[in-house]
């Protein structure tokens, strides 16, 4: 037994000698053709999982078996090549570059992946390190620039929605946002706003739901823009598609861990400029408007001595009050309280030390997240985990997102390949901002109701003292109740909302290769989330204590069947195609409820809670079912010509029976004409044709009238009709889209560009169109009207130099977009986008003959000689003399917000491991008005309003000493104006002397989105830190600049949130500068 036991050791001994003899460490560096060095390419060890990767420059170490391994050797854009060792120890392997206009490929509709060279429609790739190079919290901003014909517009709202339309609006009233799609699966992009926000008054803006992709999952975004691109998604397709391609596990196993932080700063020139020589009143000699002698102040004894003192007029809001005078004591709203130090004491009358900025503070928002993902031959997974924490710029704010992502695909044999998705993201909010016109939206007051003799920082010590509401615009001296609006640090931690978010989405697929050209795919997706939001007003505050909650939820279920044909059939034609089936189930439904009358307990916010019972709650609940079949074919001819042609057939559960189905074509056809014309300077060269027709399909509940109920008349239930008539026989919207371009390459890629004209049409929109009282209806659902887009988008990429070690690259996008309605129901020539007027009187909507987004109010009256605005020089009339004449209608045409065009440039600049790389982005014209001016002008709280005149004397003084001011303009017989008018808190400035129009501003821009600076560490260093296979060091900014605007004291891209109501701002939040820091560590 010992002697077999011997001879067992020892046999071991000489296998495991023997092994480890034909084990050695090889060294090679992988460069291109020109010796430049190729980092991070994967490096296997053929027919095993065994490998690694090189490091930042090109240098890799691998232990090998046997006399002659062999090596796979891939990189991106480069050809993969088997390399034999041999005997060597060390050696160099170069890699050719591939053309990438022939290899790149693109994720097309339903996640077909097809090489780009074959697609005839304009498509866009962008790649995730352009995509989050700055780490924006929203992704969806991130797209800002870097695509022709895509227009973003962010908001600066914590946790904002971001409008984002391809090609121009479509849709009337209908949603003019771009489907998302990731990894083939659409997802719902809802913004869950206040419905508020759609009439210019308050609300709070929650986001849109495609916020919740982590962005540091996603691979690449590929927009497809036009309707012969999208269009095998049917009746969802006509706004384009946002192509989403997450990111997949590699060859052997890896991590990723990403760590850093952005501190934002206001930028002030998205701040109002204040004056600080006047103070709070609406003071007009002519009126002797308060008590006190000289008519500028409230008059009252406060301290008790028997004798009236001079009082701030608290109750007004506005700053057209006496001039201030540090020698003057004047008593405040504090000089009331019993708590404050200066209970009974007069202050001087200065402007406050500390003005509405001080309320601001600097941002914060830390990002985290790791990263596990590995592979072999078989399958490969991917499991990642991100943080975020974004602390706002107003107190109390706070947004939480945890995202968590799954993937993984497996090879259940050779011909079948099972793949899986989850992803879950979790949002909590605290404290968002309000909006609009509102008084929970602190620039209201700070923007257009306001008194520059307010020290914010006593408003925050006198809340802090015992956490009441003491306000500084108290109804008189004997009232301390507050006007207008509660102390902002009371309103901000005693009445501010909560809201969150818990979403899952992904799918699962089973692909089956029949044999080398014929596939099946069956694929279920899911995208579900609850949400629910809570406001609450806390006793003490101005307006009686409330609580009210909304809980709703959504789910989303595709079953996709399909099959694909990927064929070589001689050497001269390829057949490409698939059919196949969808099934799409929609399911949405919420609740809201309030308190009624107040609550009963302070500081228990709760349903139960409610003084009085509570109203019925409002309810809605809404199910849809689209049935789809599609085909597409595609012939390739000698990988120069290709042919498209596609149908899809929808069944929508929301149109009528019998009238429900629906069919939306395409055609395309693409000549490579680089095939055929050789020249050493033509790289690639494509033209393109196509024509398709989408659409936009029918909302539920739109055919068949149900009943409302409301409160009930004692205990006998009540039961009406709704204010919208339905209509059964709906169809859905269409357009009707050709395009044509041509892509082209020169010089080895060192330019290239894509130009694209399209022309589109969109008909049978549905509309709520007003109807006559007498019908028992508001509105009714009805198909009329068309709008045409048609534009030019360019893409050029150039790169001026390229050297060994240092390459910069430019990447330019531009687009133009010109919309104009042509058609609009008999009788109507305007389409109106609120249900009521915005504050002031201004309209959004659509008028015929004109460009989508008309912007309607009151215009001056013009000279037709001159086209100057008429100055009225007459007694007795509507104006007084030396005042401009204002139209008698607000319906006039005073703007429109649709800019004239687009554009970002990107500029990429490397040197070794050291990338800079900074986007411009641009936007001309569009224009959009200010209700922040036109009111903060009217209460004299701008520089403008204490402005010198021609003499060098405020306009605020009187015209015997010199003040006023001569508006330009010519009176009603032509001649000049000449007449000097005073400026008063009731006349001359803002919505007290001029029309809307005057606050009409070009919102164009030109703006430094984003900057970044990284730095890869060498090779040599990673080596000797061996857990490491690579650390990356980045700063980077957003936002940092903008270099040209013309709205004062706003960032001319904010709006009152996403949607179709653009080109109005009122009580905006500044935008603010961002400047992070970030590591990513590869083990």
């Amino acid at each position: 037994m010992k002697k077999r036991a011997l001879l067992f050791f020892t046999i071991l001994m000489v296998s495991v000698t023997l092994t480890y003899a034909q084990q050695r460490q090889i060294t090679g560096k992988v460069t291109g053709a020109d010796g430049s060095p190729i980092p991070f390419a994967t490096v296997q060890i053929k027919g095993t999982t065994s490998g690694t990767t090189s490091d930042q420059e090109g240098n890799f170490k691998l232990t090998v078996t046997g006399a002659n391994p062999v090596l796979t050797i891939r990189s991106v854009g480069y050809a993969t090549i088997d390399y034999t060792v041999g005997a060597a120890a060390a050696f160099t392997v170069k890699l050719n570059e591939e053309d990438k206009n022939l290899q790149e490929v693109v994720v097309t509709a339903l996640g077909i992946t097809r090489k780009k060279n074959e697609l005839a429609y304009s498509a866009q790739t962008v790649q995730a390190e352009e995509l989050n190079r700055t780490r924006d919290p929203n992704v969806v901003n991130s797209l800002s620039g870097k695509v022709a014909g895509l227009e973003v517009r962010r908001n600066s709202t914590m946790g904002g929605s971001t409008n984002i339309v391809l090609r121009g609006n479509k849709s009337f009233q209908n949603s003019n946002q771009a489907l998302f799609v990731v990894d083939g699966v659409p997802i719902d992009n809802s913004v869950a706003n206040t419905t508020d926000q759609a009439t210019g008054r308050g609300g709070f803006d929650y986001g849109n739901a495609a916020s919740d992709i982590n962005a540091d999952d996603i691979a690449n975004v590929s927009v497809l823009k036009g309707a012969a691109a999208a269009a095998l998604y049917g009746s969802r397709a006509a706004n384009g598609v946002i192509m989403i391609t997450t990111k997949k596990g590699r060859q052997g196993m890896g991590v990723t861990v990403n760590t850093g932080l952005t501190v934002g700063t206001m930028d002030k020139s998205t701040f109002p400029k204040y004056q600080k020589q006047y103070g709070a009143g609406y003071y007009d000699e002519e009126d002797n408007t308060y008590q006190s002698p000289d008519g500028r102040f409230w008059y009252a004894d406060i301290d008790g001595d028997g004798t009236r003192d001079l009082v701030v007029p608290m109750k007004e809001d506005a700053s057209f009050g006496a001039k201030f005078d540090p020698n003057l004591m004047v008593f405040n709203y504090q000089s009331l309280d019993p708590a404050s130090p200066y209970y009974k004491k007069a202050r001087p009358w200065v402007a406050g030390a500390h003005d509405p900025s001080y309320f601001y503070k600097n941002t914060l928002t830390t990002n985290n997240s790791v990263a596990v993902d590995g592979g072999n031959d078989k399958g490969n997974f991917k499991l990642g985990y991100t943080k975020t924490v974004e602390n706002g710029m107003i107190p109390n704010a706070r947004l939480v997102k945890d995202m968590v992502n799954f993937g993984a695909s497996y090879k259940l044999s050779n011909k079948l390949t099972a793949s899986a998705s989850v992803n879950m993201s979790k949002i909590d909010g605290k404290g968002r901002y309000g909006t609009g016109y509102d008084e929970y939206n602190v620039n209201q007051a700070f923007r257009q109701w306001w008194q520059m003799n307010i020290d914010m920082k006593d408003q925050e010590e006198d809340y802090k003292r015992n956490r009441l509401n003491k306000s500084w615009n108290l109804t008189s001296p004997t009232n301390p109740i507050p006007t207008y609006t509660d102390n902002f640090y009371f309103m901000r931690n005693e009445n501010y909302e909560r809201d969150g978010r818990i979403r899952y989405f992904g799918n699962i697929t089973l692909n089956y290769q029949i044999n080398s050209w014929l596939s099946v795919l069956g694929r279920s997706s899911m995208d579900t989330y609850d949400q629910w939001q809570e406001e609450r007003n806390a006793v003490g505050s101005k307006n009686p204590s409330s609580y009210s909650r909304y809980d709703g939820s959504f789910a989303e279920n595709n079953y996709d069947l399909i099959l694909n044909v990927d064929k070589q059939l001689n050497t001269q034609f390829k057949l490409t195609g698939l059919v196949g089936g969808n099934i799409r189930r929609t399911h949405a439904k919420y609740i809201r409820a309030s308190t009624n009358g107040g609550l009963v307990v302070p500081n228990l916010y709760s349903l139960s809670n409610s003084k009085n019972p509570i109203l019925a709650p409002e309810e809605a609940d809404s199910l849809m079912q689209v049935n789809g079949v599609f085909a597409s074919a595609g012939l390739g001819y000698k990988n120069m010509l290709f042919l498209d042609l596609s149908a899809r057939r929808d069944e929508s559960s929301t149109l009528p029976a019998g009238k429900n189905s629906y069919y939306y074509p395409a055609a395309s056809l693409g000549f490579t004409f680089s095939e055929v014309v050789k020249a050493p300077w033509l790289t690639y060269g494509k033209v393109r044709v196509n024509y398709a027709e989408v659409g936009n399909s029918a909302p539920a509940q739109a055919l068949y009238d149900p009943y409302d109920k409301p409160t009930g008349f004692g205990s006998t239930p009540i039961f009406s009709v709704p204010s919208v008539k339905r209509n059964s026989d709906l169809k859905p919207e269409r357009t009707k889209a050709f395009e044509t371009g041509a892509e082209i390459a020169l010089f080895d890629n060192r330019v290239s560009f894509d130009v694209t004209y399209y022309v589109s049409k969109s008909i049978d929109q549905i509309l709520r169109l007003p109807v006559s009282r007498a019908t028992g209806y508001d509105q009714m659902f009805v198909n009329a009207g068309t709008i045409q887009n048609k534009g030019v988008e360019v893409s050029l990429g150039v790169t001026p130099v390229k050297l060994k070690d240092f390459s910069w690259t430019m990447n330019i996008n531009w687009s133009l977009n010109r919309s104009k309605v042509l058609d609009l129901p008999q009788g109507v020539d305007f389409i109106q986008l609120s249900a009521t007027a915005l504050q002031s009187g201004v309209t959004v909507g659509h008028a015929m003959g004109q460009a989508y987004g008309v912007i309607r109010g009151k215009d001056f009256v013009y000279d037709k000689a001159t086209g100057k605005p008429i100055v009225e020089n007459r007694e007795g009339q509507a104006v007084l003399p030396g005042y401009y004449q204002i139209s008698s209608s607000s319906n006039e045409v005073i703007g429109n917000y649709t800019p004239k065009w687009i554009g970002g440039i990107t500029n990429t600049l490397r040197y070794k491991g050291l990338s800079l790389g900074f986007l411009i982005d641009i936007k001309k014209g569009g224009d959009t008005y200010s209700l922040d001016q036109a009111y903060g002008q009217s209460t004299g709280i701008y520089e403008e309003s204490v402005r010198l005149n021609d003499k060098g004397v405020s306009i605020r003084e009187d015209v015997s000493k010199g003040g006023g001011i001569i508006f330009d303009g010519v009176t009603p017989d032509g001649k000049p104006n000449e007449q000097r008018v005073r400026v008063s808190g009731t006349r001359g400035l803002g919505v007290n002397g001029f029309p809307n129009k005057a606050y009409i501003y070009d919102a164009g821009y030109v703006k430094l989105r984003e900057v970044s600076l990284t730095y890869s560490l060498p090779g040599s260093w990673i080596n000797n830190l061996k857990a490491f296979k690579g650390i990356d060091l980045s700063l980077l900014g957003r936002n940092l600049w903008i270099i040209h605007k013309n709205v004062p004291y706003a960032d001319p891209e904010e709006n009152l949130s996403a949607g179709n109501i653009q080109g109005y701002q009122s009580g905006v939040y500044p935008t603010y500068r961002n400047f992070g820091f970030n590591v990513r560590f590869r083990f």
